[in-house]
């Protein structure tokens, strides 16, 4: 299981806008449209990654907890299916289906909006305040599999109530680990 961190966008970068297909409801996704009030919480994620497997419940309860307070949440995965085909279009609906995902999941084909975002593994969490600047991004919480520590979402958790409580969110943020995203030669 490959461990790479986040490249850390720097903080105040703006959010580059994409139009991506989302694979559970086969519409366009424009984030300019479908940006939160409040913030806007963009994930690479994908399928197959355990990384991503170990904190699915949390990613969906944390969605459900905040997407009512103002806060939109996409999740994008940019792997290349013809060497992972379990990250296909029809396998990330089956995802979503089997986690009960509450966001829209989109396909990044040409992995443009992953360079963009300069994202490196799954998952990859980004936080964007209500003008789409970047205010946090990296990790979920300390937990990996197989570390002990129980998923919490607790960095995530903890940057979006400072977003509800009107204060800075707090520059001390740790990278993610993940699976890197699977780049096309």
């Amino acid at each position: 299981m490959a461990r790479t961190p986040s490249n850390m966008l720097p903080l105040g970068t703006t959010a580059p806008n994409f139009v991506l297909n989302d694979v559970t409801t086969n519409e366009k996704v424009n984030l300019q449209d479908a940006k939160g009030e409040k913030g806007t919480i963009i994930m690479f994620i994908c399928n197959h990654c355990p990384f991503v497997i170990h904190v699915n419940e949390e990613i969906v309860r944390i969605a459900n907890d905040y997407r009512t307070q103002g806060f939109s949440f996409i999740a994008i995965s940019s792997n290349d299916i013809e060497k992972y085909p379990q990250d296909s279009p029809e396998k990330m609906v089956k995802s979503a289906e089997d986690n009960k995902y509450t966001f829209s999941y989109l396909f990044d084909e040409t992995q443009e909006v992953a360079k963009a975002y300069d994202a490196a593994c799954t998952p990859d969490f980004y936080l964007f305040d209500a003008d789409l600047q970047l205010i946090y991004r990296g990790q979920l919480d300390d937990s990996r599999p197989g570390n002990g520590i129980p998923v919490s979402g607790r960095d995530l958790r903890q940057a979006l109530d400072a977003v509800l409580r009107n204060t800075k969110v707090s520059d001390q943020q740790k990278p993610s680990i993940g699976c890197n995203i699977k780049w096309k030669n």
